[in-house]
Protein backbone atom coordinates (compact mmCIF):
# COMPACT_ATOMS: atom_id res chain seq x y z
CA UNK A 1 0.00 0.00 0.00
CA UNK A 2 2.90 2.67 0.89
CA UNK A 3 4.48 1.51 -2.44
CA UNK A 4 1.58 2.32 -4.28
CA UNK A 5 0.91 5.40 -2.90
CA UNK A 6 5.08 6.54 -2.95
CA UNK A 7 4.59 5.40 -6.79
CA UNK A 8 1.41 7.45 -7.50
CA UNK A 9 3.24 10.55 -6.05
CA UNK A 10 5.98 10.24 -7.95
CA UNK A 11 4.19 9.94 -11.15
CA UNK A 12 2.15 12.84 -10.70
CA UNK A 13 5.72 14.69 -9.95
CA UNK A 14 7.12 13.93 -13.10
CA UNK A 15 3.71 14.83 -14.87
CA UNK A 16 3.91 18.19 -12.91
CA UNK A 17 8.07 18.98 -13.88
CA UNK A 18 6.93 17.65 -17.81
CA UNK A 19 3.79 19.23 -18.64
CA UNK A 20 1.25 20.67 -16.55
CA UNK A 21 1.32 24.26 -18.13
CA UNK A 22 -1.97 26.02 -18.67
CA UNK A 23 -1.84 27.69 -21.59
CA UNK A 24 -1.46 25.92 -24.71
CA UNK A 25 0.99 23.39 -23.13
CA UNK A 26 2.23 20.90 -25.06
CA UNK A 27 5.02 18.01 -24.72
CA UNK A 28 7.98 17.44 -27.20
CA UNK A 29 9.80 14.35 -27.17
CA UNK A 30 11.56 12.04 -30.17
CA UNK A 31 8.71 9.20 -29.01
CA UNK A 32 5.71 11.68 -30.53
CA UNK A 33 3.65 9.32 -33.50
CA UNK A 34 4.47 10.95 -36.59
CA UNK A 35 0.88 10.66 -37.53
CA UNK A 36 0.36 13.59 -34.14
CA UNK A 37 2.69 16.18 -36.17
CA UNK A 38 2.20 15.09 -39.85
CA UNK A 39 0.40 18.45 -40.00
CA UNK A 40 4.30 20.11 -39.72
CA UNK A 41 5.06 19.26 -42.77
CA UNK A 42 2.61 21.42 -44.45
CA UNK A 43 0.49 20.78 -47.42
CA UNK A 44 0.81 17.99 -50.00
CA UNK A 45 1.55 18.81 -53.11
CA UNK A 46 -2.33 17.97 -54.24
CA UNK A 47 -2.93 20.70 -52.50
CA UNK A 48 -1.22 23.09 -53.66
CA UNK A 49 -2.45 21.99 -56.95
CA UNK A 50 -6.08 22.04 -56.33
CA UNK A 51 -8.10 24.69 -58.05
CA UNK A 52 -9.30 25.68 -54.77
CA UNK A 53 -6.62 27.23 -52.61
CA UNK A 54 -8.98 27.30 -49.26
CA UNK A 55 -7.70 24.07 -47.83
CA UNK A 56 -3.85 24.83 -48.77
CA UNK A 57 -4.60 28.03 -46.49
CA UNK A 58 -6.27 26.72 -43.74
CA UNK A 59 -3.23 24.14 -43.48
CA UNK A 60 -1.08 26.72 -42.13
CA UNK A 61 -4.15 28.34 -40.09
CA UNK A 62 -4.45 25.09 -38.23
CA UNK A 63 -1.04 25.60 -36.75
CA UNK A 64 -1.57 28.49 -35.07
CA UNK A 65 -0.99 28.47 -31.09
CA UNK A 66 -4.24 27.84 -29.29
CA UNK A 67 -5.00 27.87 -25.37
CA UNK A 68 -4.27 24.31 -24.38
CA UNK A 69 -3.95 23.60 -27.89
CA UNK A 70 -7.66 22.80 -28.25
CA UNK A 71 -7.92 23.68 -31.58
CA UNK A 72 -11.36 24.58 -31.53
CA UNK A 73 -11.58 26.31 -34.79
CA UNK A 74 -14.52 25.36 -36.90
CA UNK A 75 -14.62 26.50 -40.72
CA UNK A 76 -17.49 26.27 -43.47
CA UNK A 77 -16.76 26.30 -46.84
CA UNK A 78 -20.06 25.78 -48.48
CA UNK A 79 -19.68 29.26 -50.19
CA UNK A 80 -17.53 29.52 -52.95
CA UNK A 81 -14.40 32.00 -52.29
CA UNK A 82 -15.14 32.39 -48.90
CA UNK A 83 -14.49 30.46 -45.54
CA UNK A 84 -16.59 31.55 -42.58
CA UNK A 85 -14.79 30.61 -39.07
CA UNK A 86 -16.77 29.70 -35.88
CA UNK A 87 -16.01 28.80 -32.43
CA UNK A 88 -15.94 24.67 -31.66
CA UNK A 89 -18.59 25.43 -28.21
CA UNK A 90 -17.69 21.72 -26.93
CA UNK A 91 -13.46 22.98 -26.71
CA UNK A 92 -13.34 25.55 -24.11
CA UNK A 93 -11.87 26.49 -20.78
CA UNK A 94 -14.71 27.53 -18.47
CA UNK A 95 -12.26 27.36 -15.57
CA UNK A 96 -9.37 29.28 -15.83
CA UNK A 97 -10.96 30.88 -19.20
CA UNK A 98 -14.01 31.56 -18.21
CA UNK A 99 -14.82 34.33 -20.13
CA UNK A 100 -12.92 32.50 -23.27
CA UNK A 101 -10.98 35.78 -23.84
CA UNK A 102 -7.86 33.80 -24.36
CA UNK A 103 -10.38 31.46 -26.79
CA UNK A 104 -10.93 34.70 -28.91
CA UNK A 105 -7.50 34.98 -29.06
CA UNK A 106 -6.64 31.67 -30.68
CA UNK A 107 -8.34 32.15 -33.24
CA UNK A 108 -6.82 35.98 -33.75
CA UNK A 109 -3.45 33.61 -34.38
CA UNK A 110 -6.07 31.32 -36.62
CA UNK A 111 -7.00 34.50 -38.88
CA UNK A 112 -3.62 35.82 -39.03
CA UNK A 113 -1.80 32.37 -40.39
CA UNK A 114 -4.54 32.35 -42.55
CA UNK A 115 -3.80 35.70 -43.84
CA UNK A 116 -0.21 35.25 -44.36
CA UNK A 117 -0.62 32.17 -46.20
CA UNK A 118 -3.43 34.05 -48.49
CA UNK A 119 -0.64 36.64 -49.27
CA UNK A 120 1.64 33.58 -50.26
CA UNK A 121 -0.76 32.29 -53.03
CA UNK A 122 -1.94 36.28 -54.10
CA UNK A 123 -4.83 36.51 -52.30
CA UNK A 124 -6.30 39.32 -51.08
CA UNK A 125 -8.34 37.75 -47.42
CA UNK A 126 -10.66 40.21 -46.44
CA UNK A 127 -12.03 39.60 -42.96
CA UNK A 128 -15.12 40.28 -41.39
CA UNK A 129 -15.40 39.71 -37.86
CA UNK A 130 -18.58 38.74 -36.26
CA UNK A 131 -20.09 39.06 -39.38
CA UNK A 132 -23.86 38.35 -37.28
CA UNK A 133 -22.71 40.27 -34.10
CA UNK A 134 -20.58 40.27 -31.57
CA UNK A 135 -20.15 37.72 -28.77
CA UNK A 136 -21.23 39.45 -25.08
CA UNK A 137 -18.49 39.98 -22.82
CA UNK A 138 -19.57 36.39 -20.66
CA UNK A 139 -19.54 33.73 -22.93
CA UNK A 140 -19.67 32.79 -26.58
CA UNK A 141 -22.33 31.26 -28.92
CA UNK A 142 -22.85 29.61 -32.29
CA UNK A 143 -22.19 33.21 -34.21
CA UNK A 144 -19.59 32.73 -36.50
CA UNK A 145 -16.26 34.86 -35.47
CA UNK A 146 -14.99 36.06 -38.83
CA UNK A 147 -16.06 35.64 -41.81
CA UNK A 148 -13.00 35.81 -45.08
CA UNK A 149 -13.43 36.54 -48.81
CA UNK A 150 -11.02 35.56 -50.76
CA UNK A 151 -9.70 37.42 -54.16
CA UNK A 152 -6.74 37.05 -56.40
CA UNK A 153 -5.26 40.29 -56.44
CA UNK A 154 -1.65 40.77 -57.77
CA UNK A 155 -1.18 44.22 -56.04
CA UNK A 156 -1.09 41.44 -52.55
CA UNK A 157 2.70 41.55 -50.71
CA UNK A 158 3.86 38.55 -49.25
CA UNK A 159 4.96 38.59 -45.46
CA UNK A 160 8.29 36.99 -44.55
CA UNK A 161 6.63 35.98 -40.95
CA UNK A 162 4.98 33.31 -43.54
CA UNK A 163 8.11 31.51 -43.66
CA UNK A 164 8.22 30.90 -39.65
CA UNK A 165 5.07 29.14 -39.83
CA UNK A 166 6.35 25.79 -40.62
CA UNK A 167 9.21 26.38 -37.93
CA UNK A 168 7.03 27.82 -35.43
CA UNK A 169 7.20 26.22 -31.48
CA UNK A 170 6.29 27.03 -27.95
CA UNK A 171 9.55 26.33 -25.82
CA UNK A 172 8.51 25.84 -22.11
CA UNK A 173 11.81 25.44 -20.75
CA UNK A 174 14.77 26.54 -19.43
CA UNK A 175 16.41 29.23 -21.59
CA UNK A 176 20.28 30.78 -21.75
CA UNK A 177 20.36 33.35 -19.07
CA UNK A 178 24.00 34.25 -20.66
CA UNK A 179 22.39 35.17 -23.61
CA UNK A 180 19.94 38.53 -23.47
CA UNK A 181 17.02 39.39 -25.64
CA UNK A 182 19.23 41.78 -28.09
CA UNK A 183 17.71 45.05 -29.39
CA UNK A 184 17.41 44.23 -32.73
CA UNK A 185 14.95 41.08 -31.95
CA UNK A 186 12.85 43.42 -29.77
CA UNK A 187 12.65 45.91 -32.59
CA UNK A 188 11.67 43.15 -34.98
CA UNK A 189 8.79 42.36 -32.66
CA UNK A 190 7.51 45.32 -32.11
CA UNK A 191 7.68 46.08 -36.14
CA UNK A 192 5.49 42.95 -36.34
CA UNK A 193 3.02 44.09 -34.15
CA UNK A 194 2.13 47.74 -36.47
CA UNK A 195 -0.82 46.39 -38.18
CA UNK A 196 -2.74 46.49 -34.94
CA UNK A 197 -3.24 48.73 -32.95
CA UNK A 198 -1.97 47.85 -29.65
CA UNK A 199 0.71 48.91 -27.16
CA UNK A 200 3.67 46.28 -26.96
CA UNK A 201 5.72 46.62 -24.03
CA UNK A 202 9.20 44.49 -22.93
CA UNK A 203 11.63 44.63 -20.51
CA UNK A 204 15.10 43.03 -20.74
CA UNK A 205 18.37 42.13 -18.55
CA UNK A 206 19.08 45.65 -18.20
CA UNK A 207 15.66 46.18 -16.78
CA UNK A 208 16.44 44.24 -13.62
CA UNK A 209 13.79 45.34 -11.14
CA UNK A 210 11.00 45.17 -13.41
CA UNK A 211 12.28 41.44 -14.65
CA UNK A 212 12.25 40.55 -10.51
CA UNK A 213 8.75 42.35 -9.92
CA UNK A 214 7.57 39.82 -13.21
CA UNK A 215 8.77 36.80 -12.12
CA UNK A 216 7.68 36.58 -8.77
CA UNK A 217 3.96 37.71 -10.27
CA UNK A 218 4.18 34.99 -12.38
CA UNK A 219 5.43 32.41 -10.04
CA UNK A 220 2.50 33.83 -7.66
CA UNK A 221 -0.03 32.86 -10.38
CA UNK A 222 1.50 29.64 -11.83
CA UNK A 223 1.25 28.37 -7.51
CA UNK A 224 -2.44 29.61 -7.56
CA UNK A 225 -3.78 27.99 -10.74
CA UNK A 226 -1.95 24.58 -9.50
CA UNK A 227 -3.19 24.69 -5.89
CA UNK A 228 -6.82 25.16 -7.45
CA UNK A 229 -8.77 21.83 -7.89
CA UNK A 230 -10.67 22.89 -10.48
CA UNK A 231 -8.38 24.90 -12.64
CA UNK A 232 -5.55 22.18 -12.38
CA UNK A 233 -8.64 19.38 -13.36
CA UNK A 234 -8.99 21.25 -16.06
CA UNK A 235 -5.53 20.66 -17.45
CA UNK A 236 -6.15 16.76 -16.63
CA UNK A 237 -9.25 16.25 -18.31
CA UNK A 238 -6.81 17.28 -21.79
CA UNK A 239 -3.62 15.34 -20.63
CA UNK A 240 -2.82 12.96 -23.40
CA UNK A 241 -0.24 10.50 -21.89
CA UNK A 242 1.39 7.98 -24.06
CA UNK A 243 1.63 7.56 -27.87
CA UNK A 244 -1.87 5.58 -27.98
CA UNK A 245 -3.78 8.61 -26.12
CA UNK A 246 -1.67 11.65 -28.20
CA UNK A 247 -2.08 9.60 -31.90
CA UNK A 248 -6.02 9.38 -30.55
CA UNK A 249 -6.34 12.49 -29.94
CA UNK A 250 -4.08 15.15 -31.55
CA UNK A 251 -4.95 17.74 -29.00
CA UNK A 252 -4.12 19.02 -25.67
CA UNK A 253 -1.68 18.58 -23.45
CA UNK A 254 1.21 15.75 -24.63
CA UNK A 255 3.22 13.38 -22.04
CA UNK A 256 5.10 11.20 -22.91
CA UNK A 257 7.56 10.50 -20.08
CA UNK A 258 8.28 6.79 -20.24
CA UNK A 259 7.69 6.28 -16.69
CA UNK A 260 4.38 8.08 -16.57
CA UNK A 261 3.37 6.12 -19.60
CA UNK A 262 4.42 2.57 -17.65
CA UNK A 263 2.96 4.26 -14.45
CA UNK A 264 -0.41 5.03 -15.93
CA UNK A 265 -0.49 1.35 -18.64
CA UNK A 266 -0.31 0.08 -14.76
CA UNK A 267 -3.12 2.10 -13.37
CA UNK A 268 -1.14 3.83 -10.87
CA UNK A 269 -1.16 7.73 -12.55
CA UNK A 270 -4.55 9.10 -11.17
CA UNK A 271 -5.92 11.67 -13.20
CA UNK A 272 -9.30 11.52 -11.33
CA UNK A 273 -8.23 13.56 -8.63
CA UNK A 274 -6.37 17.11 -8.17
CA UNK A 275 -2.99 16.78 -5.81
CA UNK A 276 -2.79 18.75 -2.93
CA UNK A 277 -0.94 21.45 -2.25
CA UNK A 278 1.66 19.97 -0.59
CA UNK A 279 2.32 17.08 -2.48
CA UNK A 280 5.42 15.88 -4.81
CA UNK A 281 3.42 16.55 -7.55
CA UNK A 282 2.65 20.36 -6.59
CA UNK A 283 5.82 21.39 -4.68
CA UNK A 284 8.02 19.80 -7.27
CA UNK A 285 6.15 21.59 -10.31
CA UNK A 286 6.38 24.99 -8.24
CA UNK A 287 10.16 24.69 -8.45
CA UNK A 288 10.61 23.78 -11.53
CA UNK A 289 8.58 26.60 -12.87
CA UNK A 290 10.55 28.87 -11.04
CA UNK A 291 14.00 27.81 -12.10
CA UNK A 292 12.55 28.34 -15.20
CA UNK A 293 11.98 32.12 -14.75
CA UNK A 294 15.05 32.68 -13.63
CA UNK A 295 16.46 31.85 -16.21
CA UNK A 296 14.22 34.24 -18.46
CA UNK A 297 16.03 36.95 -19.98
CA UNK A 298 13.23 39.41 -20.81
CA UNK A 299 9.02 39.71 -20.80
CA UNK A 300 6.91 41.38 -23.64
CA UNK A 301 3.11 42.23 -23.32
CA UNK A 302 0.48 43.56 -25.00
CA UNK A 303 -2.38 46.19 -24.47
CA UNK A 304 -5.21 46.86 -25.62
CA UNK A 305 -7.52 49.98 -24.91
CA UNK A 306 -10.84 48.13 -24.87
CA UNK A 307 -11.44 44.38 -23.67
CA UNK A 308 -14.10 43.64 -26.03
CA UNK A 309 -14.19 40.56 -28.46
CA UNK A 310 -12.42 42.55 -31.25
CA UNK A 311 -9.84 43.36 -29.34
CA UNK A 312 -9.26 40.01 -28.22
CA UNK A 313 -9.17 39.12 -31.55
CA UNK A 314 -6.86 41.02 -33.11
CA UNK A 315 -4.61 40.41 -29.86
CA UNK A 316 -4.11 37.41 -31.37
CA UNK A 317 -3.14 38.06 -34.74
CA UNK A 318 -0.73 40.20 -33.08
CA UNK A 319 0.64 37.66 -30.82
CA UNK A 320 0.76 35.30 -33.90
CA UNK A 321 3.13 37.80 -35.44
CA UNK A 322 5.61 38.52 -32.76
CA UNK A 323 6.17 34.92 -31.85
CA UNK A 324 6.63 34.78 -36.01
CA UNK A 325 8.70 37.51 -35.76
CA UNK A 326 10.85 36.21 -32.23
CA UNK A 327 11.48 33.01 -34.19
CA UNK A 328 12.67 34.56 -37.11
CA UNK A 329 15.36 35.72 -35.09
CA UNK A 330 16.00 32.94 -33.15
CA UNK A 331 14.22 33.39 -30.09
CA UNK A 332 11.94 31.35 -28.42
CA UNK A 333 8.51 32.40 -26.65
CA UNK A 334 6.27 31.07 -23.67
CA UNK A 335 3.25 32.76 -22.81
CA UNK A 336 1.86 33.39 -19.34
CA UNK A 337 -1.65 32.86 -18.97
CA UNK A 338 -2.07 32.12 -15.66
CA UNK A 339 -2.13 36.51 -14.54
CA UNK A 340 -4.23 37.42 -17.24
CA UNK A 341 -6.96 34.89 -16.35
CA UNK A 342 -10.49 35.76 -14.86
CA UNK A 343 -11.41 33.44 -12.36
CA UNK A 344 -10.98 35.02 -8.70
CA UNK A 345 -8.29 33.54 -6.96
CA UNK A 346 -6.32 35.40 -9.77
CA UNK A 347 -7.45 38.64 -8.80
CA UNK A 348 -4.34 39.62 -7.07
CA UNK A 349 -1.99 38.96 -9.52
CA UNK A 350 -4.24 40.41 -12.02
CA UNK A 351 -4.25 43.39 -10.68
CA UNK A 352 -0.59 43.14 -10.00
CA UNK A 353 0.65 42.66 -13.46
CA UNK A 354 -1.59 45.31 -14.99
CA UNK A 355 -0.33 47.74 -12.74
CA UNK A 356 3.19 46.95 -13.33
CA UNK A 357 3.04 47.28 -17.40
CA UNK A 358 1.07 50.70 -16.89
CA UNK A 359 -2.89 48.66 -17.67
CA UNK A 360 -5.01 50.51 -14.86
CA UNK A 361 -7.22 52.92 -16.97
CA UNK A 362 -10.80 51.46 -17.36
CA UNK A 363 -11.08 48.85 -20.39
CA UNK A 364 -7.11 48.55 -20.26
CA UNK A 365 -6.52 44.64 -20.78
CA UNK A 366 -2.98 43.09 -20.97
CA UNK A 367 -3.99 40.34 -23.50
CA UNK A 368 -0.75 38.71 -23.28
CA UNK A 369 2.44 38.35 -21.48
CA UNK A 370 5.16 36.05 -22.25
CA UNK A 371 8.63 34.89 -21.73
CA UNK A 372 11.19 35.74 -24.22
CA UNK A 373 14.84 34.02 -24.80
CA UNK A 374 16.99 31.60 -26.14
CA UNK A 375 16.18 27.40 -25.66
CA UNK A 376 16.99 24.39 -27.42
CA UNK A 377 15.16 23.44 -30.59
CA UNK A 378 11.31 21.70 -29.31
CA UNK A 379 9.36 19.27 -30.68
CA UNK A 380 5.95 20.68 -33.08
CA UNK A 381 2.95 20.82 -30.65
CA UNK A 382 -0.10 17.73 -32.04
CA UNK A 383 -2.39 18.84 -34.67
CA UNK A 384 -5.85 17.04 -35.79
CA UNK A 385 -6.48 15.97 -39.08
CA UNK A 386 -7.57 19.28 -41.59
CA UNK A 387 -10.45 17.50 -42.47
CA UNK A 388 -11.21 17.45 -38.74
CA UNK A 389 -11.98 21.52 -38.65
CA UNK A 390 -14.07 21.53 -41.65
CA UNK A 391 -17.98 21.63 -42.61
CA UNK A 392 -19.25 21.45 -46.15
Amino acid sequence: MQRRSFIRIAGGGVVAAATLATASLTGCSADMPNAAIEAWQGPGADLAAAGDPRRWLLSYAILAPHSHNLQSWIVDLGTPGEITLSCDAKRLLPQTDPLSRQIMMSHGTFLEMLDLAARERGLRADITLFPEGAFGPDKIDARPVARIRLTPDAAVAKDPLFGQILRRRTARSVYDLNRPVPAVAWAAMADAVKPNTLRFGYAGLEQAPALAMQRNIAAEAWRIELTTPRTIMESFEVLRVGQAEVAQHRDGLTLLDPMVVTLNRLGLFDRSKAPAPDDYATTSQIRDFAAKLASTTGFLWMVTQTNDRVAQVNAGRAYARVQLAAMGQGLSMHPLSQALQEYPEQAKPYREIHSLVDATQPGQTVQMWARVGYASAVSPAPRRRLADFIRA
